[in-house]
């Protein structure tokens, strides 16, 4: 999946200027458990709201509406 050291603190230096949702972000990227729910989201025929619903909640996202 990541080919960096999570154990060396270079690693994470940007970490320190991240806004909140960015480090939000870094942590999801990293976890293998939101991947495949991501994926079982995009690989459905259509996304339900309720579907989507869970699946935001899961992950405490939240998602803009489209005009």
């Amino acid at each position: 999946m990541l080919s960096i050291d999570w154990r060396s603190p270079a690693a994470y230096q940007h970490a320190e200027r991240l806004p909140a949702a960015g480090f939000a972000w870094e942590y999801l990227r990293r976890d293998d458990e939101y991947h495949r729910d991501f994926q079982r989201i995009m690989c459905a025929e259509r996304s339900a709201a309720r579907r989507l619903e869970r699946f935001s909640k899961r992950w405490g996202l939240r998602f803009s509406v489209r005009p």
